[in-house]
């Protein structure tokens, strides 16, 4: 499935879809890019010719012109357009049964040899694939938004997906320049489930009062090194999206306190202070605002780090004690998907898995919840004297 002749069929004109369909086209295929709202289309297709000539301003599009590569989209609101795809990818809203009832009506459209993809973000794939008659030829492909920038992209099979299907989808995308690791169809697949508690432990420590918005994103930058705080990253993702992605993990691990969301960031949302989108989030955005200064102190701020960054070890341990994905892709995923300064299973090396076993112990026995319970794989390793690498 390497010919670039072949037809990527891209089912929403949003942000993802959009990117998506993008990437498809500056690699050479055919593309429809179909929405059953024309205003999308509309906005879709001003935006790729815009984003198309910057490109070649800049000389950024490897011998090929704007122009040519626009001319390989179909802006359509039909779906039967998608009858010659060879793969059809989904970018639609987060909804279990519109993405059921897509589907189920894509797969009497397509030929027999179509791959039908999610790019769902914390979605059971088994789910989505149950609405198909042939449900082995569906699987996940979920792509980082901005998707043409970032190279991550989580191949996610089912208990249903065929493993032919896996290889040719993922020899695909590699084909694209991105890089592809492998995830289990479990809640939040590698990324999203991993990286919760770079949100939630810093959303718990603001509820305690330790530290406000900006000290904690200060510190996970300065001290931490990562690319951006979790408040202005909660800002930017957009609230409602973030808390979404987080109750929906929550409610599919059957509600284990890990995942537990947050009341404060379930109040911005039913505020409707978003972040950026609308000016207004953890932080002011409106034209006289002036962003608060942060508590530079820092044996508060190193803090902070260790307890975040313990939590977040935790998570990929215990997500390679569960089979989710290997070693290497869990460290590739972190970084190549959301940027971390590092792989946290490496990172857990540096630090010492010792300290770090010895910092979520001493959180579950001050705490008293389970939220703060060591992975197995962590103790088993502490007491073996391993490392992971």
């Amino acid at each position: 499935m390497d010919n670039k002749q072949i037809t990527i069929g891209v089912i929403g004109a949003g942000t993802m879809g959009r990117g998506i369909a993008q990437i498809a086209a500056q690699n050479r295929h055919p593309v429809i890019l179909c929405d059953a709202n024309r205003d999308a289309l509309e906005s879709a297709k001003t935006f790729l010719q815009k984003i198309l000539r910057r490109l070649e301003e800049k000389q950024r599009l490897n011998n090929d012109s704007a122009a040519a590569i626009f001319k390989r989209f179909t802006f359509t609101d039909d779906l039967n357009a998608c009858k010659n795809s060879r793969i059809v990818i989904e970018a639609i809203v987060e909804n279990l049964a519109i993405k059921k009832s897509l589907f189920r009506d894509l797969e009497a459209i397509v030929s027999k040899n179509c791959v039908l993809a999610s790019n769902t973000s914390s979605l059971s794939i088994a789910a989505i694939s149950a609405a198909c008659q042939k449900p082995g030829r569906v699987l996940g492909t979920h792509f980082f938004n901005p998707a043409p920038l970032l190279p991550l992209v989580e191949i996610v099979p089912s208990i249903t997906t065929n493993n032919k299907i896996v290889k040719l989808t993922r020899k695909l995308i590699d084909g694209w320049g991105k890089t592809t690791v492998l995830a289990k169809d479990t809640p939040g697949f590698i990324v999203n489930r991993v990286a919760r508690p770079f949100y939630g432990e810093a959303l718990r420590i603001l509820e305690e009062g330790i530290a406000d918005a900006a000290t904690i994103d200060w510190a996970m930058k300065t001290i931490g090194g990562f690319r951006m705080g979790p408040f202005e990253l909660m800002d930017l993702i957009g609230n409602d999206i973030n808390f979404t992605v987080t109750q929906t993990v929550f409610e599919a691990f059957f509600y284990d306190p890990r995942y537990k969301p947050s009341v404060t960031q379930h109040r911005l949302v039913e505020a409707g202070f978003l972040g950026r989108k609308t000016g207004r989030g953890f932080y002011d955005y409106g034209e006289d605002a002036e962003m608060p200064a942060p508590n530079r102190d820092e044996t508060l701020g190193r803090q902070i780090v260790d307890r975040i960054v313990a939590m977040l070890i935790n998570e990929a341990a215990d997500a390679l004690f569960w089979n989710i994905a290997s070693r290497d892709d869990i460290d590739l995923a972190m970084t190549k998907g959301v940027n971390y300064p590092k792989g946290l299973l490496k990172w857990a090396d540096d630090i010492g898995l010792p300290a770090i076993l010895q910092r979520l112990e001493n959180l579950q026995s001050e705490y008293g919840e389970d939220r703060y319970r060591p992975s197995l794989l962590l103790k088993r390793m502490v007491k073996a004297g391993k490392k992971f690498y």
